[in-house]
């Protein structure tokens, strides 16, 4: 019994890695359609769509997979989605900004503002929260890429702004503005990147107790099931053993 049990276990924790990852290619697939509808089905000429496809790449979404993403969005009746940022507050404070493609804003609005209700936070209006983020670009190349040395030269010209290089990868960051032409530089002198990917970057921290990290974690978890959204960030704070405790639950 004991191993038809740990056979059931492990079958239940694979369903549940199976639809985590259908959930991520459906996300992926959604910002393809939006990147295909607002410019040309061709990522060469569509810098969004490149981005997007680079993004689903990192993700090992299967090529046919985004071709056939590609060739949906460019009929006719494909389904069209709005861009919409979500900002509020978690507990003790933490601010939470979400960004979401909704084909109908009532029902993404009312889902949203009932996660963050659960959770003890709320949602607030837009430009609360914003302004403690930096809408930023990064793009990741694994350390065999190359040297610091090498990956800092390539940056420079390339137009990024920062560089941090460690012994597991190499992380560029420039401007969200920048962010297509620095990435196909990179690509072109030193190949694919591991990751390119705008993001909203905390410029500042809320530094919260271990029973409203947990709290935290759990509304940013809710946040992320919804079939809407596509990124969630925060700028809460806590120590590294607390977040190991809580990650480890």
């Amino acid at each position: 019994m004991a191993g038809h049990s740990q056979f059931k276990n492990i079958m239940h924790r694979k369903g549940r890695q199976d639809a985590a990852r259908a959930k991520l290619f459906a996300k992926l697939a959604r910002e393809i359609t939006v990147a295909v509808r607002n410019g040309l089905p061709d990522p060469e000429m569509n810098s969004r769509l490149r981005l997007a496809v680079a993004a689903a790449r990192a993700e090992n979404m299967p090529k046919d997979n985004i071709e056939r993403a590609i060739k949906k969005a460019s009929g006719a009746d494909t389904e069209t989605y709005e861009e919409i940022r979500y900002e509020g507050y978690g507990p003790g404070g933490v601010a939470i900004l979400v960004e979401a493609l909704s084909n109908n804003r009532n029902r993404t609005g009312g889902a949203l503002r009932a996660v963050f209700t659960k959770y003890g936070g709320n949602l607030a209006a837009t430009g609360a929260v914003a302004h403690m983020f930096a809408h930023v670009g990064e793009i990741t190349y694994p350390s065999a890429a190359g040297s610091a040395d090498v990956m800092l030269e390539a940056a420079i010209e390339a137009g990024a702004e920062d560089v941090q290089s460690d012994g597991n990868a190499h992380l560029m960051t420039c401007s969200f503005e920048d962010l297509a032409v620095v990435s196909a530089a990179l690509e072109a002198k030193l190949g694919e990147p591991a990751s390119v990917q705008a993001l909203w970057k905390p410029m500042q921290t809320t530094a919260v107790d271990e029973d409203k990290a947990a709290s935290t974690l759990k509304l940013i978890a809710g946040l992320e099931d919804d079939d809407d959204v596509q990124n969630v960030y925060s700028n809460f704070e806590v120590s590294d053993a607390v977040l190991a405790r809580l990650t480890a639950a």
